[in-house]
């Protein structure tokens, strides 16, 4: 098959890995939630907050939807970076899991950072003064006062994101080339 032996590919690897790396990192907040001892989905749900959907089956939907969407679209815009940057493609497991740490901090401080810092923290302060019910009320007063470890925390968990990220294309990557009988670390077009 002709179309897997060229570059383009890249773009198919890395959505993949971003779309398998955000739901893993969806369970780990889940787990999170549960040791935090709050109800599993209430970081989900705080995203859906924030975006204004007050109800709590709503707000845990649209938060875990769009926390998946934003992985895969990551490890998308990562390929197609790859493909006009030549040096950025993760042609092995080693490679693959530099660049996903590289991926992992820009998507925390692009996207992350801006969205909790001027718009999901406003709002939940906003939400602690006046909430449309208990459930809100409960999840704004739980994020009362934790910014900084939030912050922290998310930090790592998108290290951890970028980690597998990287290993999971890297290695794809790496298999194809092996599979395609590719002599050194090119992808040939």
């Amino acid at each position: 098959m002709e179309w897997q032996n060229t570059p383009k590919m890249i773009v198919v690897y890395c959505t993949l890995a971003g779309l398998i790396s955000a739901w893993g990192i969806s369970g780990l907040l889940v787990m999170v939630d549960s040791a935090s001892e709050t109800p599993p989905g209430t970081f989900f749900a705080v995203i859906g907050l924030s975006l204004g959907f007050n109800d709590p089956v709503s707000a845990q939907y649209i938060g875990l939807g769009l926390h998946i969407l934003t992985g895969t679209v990551a490890g998308n815009i990562f390929g197609q970076i790859a493909l006009f940057w030549r040096k950025l493609i993760p042609y092995d497991i080693k490679k693959g899991i530099s660049l996903g740490l590289i991926v992992g901090v820009t998507l925390w401080a692009v996207l992350f950072l801006p969205l909790a810092t001027f718009g999901i923290q406003p709002r939940l302060d906003a939400l602690l003064a006046s909430a449309p019910n208990t459930y809100v009320q409960n999840i704004a007063s739980h994020f009362a006062g934790i910014y900084p470890l939030i912050v922290g925390g998310s930090l790592l968990f998108h290290l951890f994101y970028g980690a597998i990220l990287g290993f999971l294309a890297g290695r794809m990557a790496e298999l194809r080339l092996l599979s395609s009988n590719v002599i050194g670390n090119r992808i040939v077009e």
